[in-house]
């Protein structure tokens, strides 16, 4: 397997984390409302929901009052989103970029899927935020009367110099493809003069060890890919994995199996509630696999699972926007926070479990075994199709 960069594990940070729009969206918009030099926010979704448009009216505050904002969305994921939404922040001047935006309504380029999926925050490089929820609120397309389950983490520390760097980086890459040569007109401030690097690089606000993780199509293919195989074929006696959609290739897979044969427990809360049917019934197809191996599967039935978590013997974990299938695996720009701490691990490990004792449903390995035969024939078709998309999108040896 190709090996991907070393990842620098920074200590000296503190992360909290947020479960829900309910933790999540009061302290970004704490964050963004005592915000005084610059924003900088990432995510796929923005929607002009109630939580869309609080956070809206927050950014905007903050552009009247001198701070510099900068937004980027996905020309996919906020394509609901009405043009009018975006264009009153830019009338106070928060300048908002589109990546890939979607001219039409049925377009079938490879190119189109390729999607800045993460959700990034940074406010004043002091403040950041990763994780998996997207600007919209909880309770809109949740496919239940429940709230969506989801994570992100707040950040304070020295790693936040590795989010900043990337964001801009990113920033600057869609301002060139928008705008060529004239990107130059854009203001980007520099690094040093706008957020200081004894703020991101020397400040050490906490104990804890973190690296930041993402998938890009140029040096970080597999780095996301890869921190959860190293993790998982160091396990000694659990794993913990939630991921809405889950179809990792061969690899992955035989990793988790692996790990059970040594004697870690391996658990997989995926999501019952499927918003992407197609994925769900290819997604089932794995299932007789991994039960027969001794992997216990739960879905999720309270709500939508959105949480893009897992946790490894109780002191590796990690929270962020990349699922665990080919499109955030091997096409999408994501995010994740690993974190290397007991504490963390042991809060974030109590949290699923208790929405897994409380709102998921277990698998019982011969029940799955001897499903009607029409269930099992949509599942292998469903993954037959999957299959023949890799290959159309050109990484099937990858996938297998």
């Amino acid at each position: 397997m190709r090996r991907s960069r070393q990842l620098r594990i920074v200590p000296g940070n503190h992360v909290t984390l947020l479960k829900n729009g309910g933790e999540f969206f009061p302290a970004l918009i704490g964050a963004i409302n005592a915000s005084t030099v610059e924003i900088r926010l990432e995510t796929y979704i923005f929607r002009d929901d109630v939580a869309g448009i609080n956070i809206a009216e927050a950014l905007k505050r903050a552009a009247q009052r001198g701070v510099k904002v900068q937004l980027l969305i996905d020309g996919v994921g906020s394509y609901k989103t009405p043009q009018a939404f975006f264009d009153a922040m830019q009338q106070v001047g928060i300048a908002v970029l589109v990546f890939r935006p979607e001219r039409k309504f049925f377009n079938i380029k490879k190119s189109r899927l390729r999607r800045v999926h993460r959700k990034i925050a940074l406010i004043d490089g002091k403040v950041g935020f990763v994780g998996g929820i997207n600007l919209i609120d909880d309770m809109t397309e949740c496919l239940s009367e429940f709230p969506r389950y989801d994570y992100a983490v707040q950040l304070e520390g020295p790693i936040l110099a590795d989010i900043y760097l990337e964001m801009v980086r990113l920033w600057r890459m869609v301002s060139w493809w928008k705008f060529g040569r004239n990107s130059a007109s854009i203001p980007l401030p520099n690094f040093p003069k706008h957020v200081p690097t004894a703020i991101l690089r020397e400040a050490k606000v906490g104990n804890t060890n973190a690296f930041f993780a993402v998938r890009d199509n140029f040096r970080h293919r597999r780095d996301i890919e890869n921190a959860y195989l190293v993790a998982i074929r160091n396990a000694r006696h659990d794993i913990v994995i939630t991921s809405p959609y889950f179809l990792p290739g061969r690899h992955f897979r035989h990793a988790l199996i692996s790990a059970t044969r040594r004697g870690a427990k391996v658990t997989l809360l995926l999501q019952g509630r499927a918003d992407h049917p197609m994925l769900q019934q290819a997604t089932r197809a794995l299932y007789t696999q991994l039960l027969g191996a001794g992997i216990r599967i739960f879905e999720y039935h309270r709500s939508m699972l959105h949480g893009k978590v897992a946790v490894v013997d109780d002191e590796w974990s990690t929270v962020g926007s990349s699922n665990l299938e080919p499109f955030s695996l091997f096409l999408n720009r994501e995010a994740n926070v690993v974190v290397i701490d007991e504490t963390f691990a042991s809060a974030l490990r109590a949290s699923v479990v208790e929405e897994i004792r409380l709102n998921a449903t277990k698998l019982d390995p011969m029940d799955w075994q001897n499903r009607g035969w029409l269930d099992r024939t949509a599942s292998w078709i469903a993954y037959g199709f999957a299959r023949w998309v890799m290959g159309w999108l050109g990484f099937a040896k990858r996938w297998d």
